[in-house]
């Protein structure tokens, strides 16, 4: 494929190679949010767009707010790699994907510019809005593969986003003192707060056992919906931050 039409009419086109169709005729209904993690925008770009790298995204914003896309939204960019959420693992069939040029953690995690994150508010209203993603659909890398990723990462600022209408949020209960499960618990109370986990969405066993999967996607929960600590505990903060999210879904239903 060497050019398309942009769905979204500001972009323009870089198209990358690396693409297939959505098995089953699956509509996109999720959106998950990257970073880059490379040095450079340029890099990145580059690294997306070449053949041999067999990964993609369907966007691409750089650190000035230009927006390119490279993989056309009826087709299956590859984005998510090994992923799961609400039972699904074809995430790359469900989704479309963005690739928010910032060099990460690696880089310690410098903030993301405001005319950047402008066009992701942008892009990601549009996309919403062609597609109906409802706003607990809006996610992180993180979220979907937390024991291999951790972007776009806690500085990322999804309560701006969840202000322009994007995503799901709710005030995090602050950071304190109380009862807390950390690697290595097990029993009833870590049962009940994967299952919490798990009806939100992330791919962790109810089985009772604080293990490292469980604490890899409680990190990805701070980072996405408590960022002031990313330790993967599960404090009264985190715990009651995650029931204020599932009982507001519950009344939104």
């Amino acid at each position: 494929m060497t050019g398309f039409t942009p769905d979204f009419a500001s972009a323009a086109v870089r198209p990358s190679p690396n693409h297939g169709e959505r098995r089953d005729g699956r509509k996109p209904d999720m959106l998950i949010l990257h970073y880059t993690g490379m040095p450079s925008a340029e890099a990145a770009l580059e690294w997306l767009c070449a053949e041999e790298s067999q990964v993609s995204s369907h966007y691409f914003v750089d650190e000035e707010g230009r927006i390119l896309q490279l993989v056309p939204e009826n087709r299956r960019a590859w984005h998510a790699g090994q992923s799961h959420w609400k039972g699904e693992t074809d995430l790359n069939s469900a989704s479309i994907g963005i690739e928010i040029a910032n060099p990460g953690h690696a880089a310690e995690s410098p903030p993301f510019p405001d005319a950047q994150i402008e066009a992701v508010i942008r892009l990601c209203r549009d996309i919403i809005d062609r597609h109906a993603i409802p706003a607990e659909r809006v996610l992180a890398h993180s979220d979907i593969a937390p024991m291999r990723k951790q972007d776009p990462g806690e500085i990322f600022p999804w309560d701006r986003l969840h202000a322009a209408g994007i995503g799901h949020w709710v005030e995090p209960l602050p950071v304190g003192g109380g009862r807390f499960f950390q690697e290595g618990d097990a029993g009833q109370p870590v049962e009940a707060l994967q299952t919490m986990l798990a009806l939100y969405g992330y791919g962790v066993r109810a089985d009772g056992a604080y293990d490292a999967e469980t604490a890899a996607a409680i990190r990805a929960f701070q980072r996405h919906f408590r960022p002031a600590r990313v330790d993967g505990v599960a404090d009264a903060s985190t715990i009651g931050t995650l029931h204020r999210l599932l009982t507001d879904l519950t009344a939104v239903a």
